[in-house]
């Protein structure tokens, strides 16, 4: 088990729960000094390029939603419970709409009802998270099911 992240460091969550999960933008430079994640899951439309660390892959093409929705709720549920433990990270190009999105999702998972989640994610990680009005349903209904 790895040490979990600081909650002061760049682009660090933490839910309701505690758990603190790291969103990031893939096009910007990653500091050489931060720690590295012990699992990230990338939201990209191809697949991203290889990693160092244990990661998986959720298909999103940009603007969009991810393209199997059933694996996206089971990926993100796993993120939800290695959070627990790991440094865990969530990234997409540019660290805002897909990763938002993942990370309200991640909220609902934690508790926040789904109406309430993207306001939690702006508030706490990036007021300019979930960028669309479908990605905002998309997180809206998550914790139907």
């Amino acid at each position: 088990m790895s040490e979990l992240w600081s909650e002061s460091g760049t682009g660090v969550l933490r839910l309701p729960s505690g758990r603190l999960i790291r969103g990031r933008g893939l096009r910007h430079a990653l500091d050489p000094t931060a720690p590295r994640p012990s699992y990230g899951v990338y939201l990209l439309g191809r697949r991203p390029p290889e990693v160092p660390w244990e990661s998986g892959w959720i298909r999103w093409p940009d603007f969009r939603l991810p393209s199997d929705r059933a694996a996206a709720r089971a990926v993100l549920a796993e993120v939800w419970e290695r959070a627990a433990g790991e440094r865990v990270e969530i990234a997409c190009g540019g660290g805002r709409g897909r990763t938002g999105t993942a990370l309200a999702c991640l909220a609902v998972l934690d508790g926040v009802p789904g109406e309430e989640a993207v306001g939690y994610v702006r508030h706490h990680y990036d007021r300019r998270a979930v960028e669309t009005p479908w990605q905002r349903r998309y997180v809206r209904r998550f914790g139907e099911g």
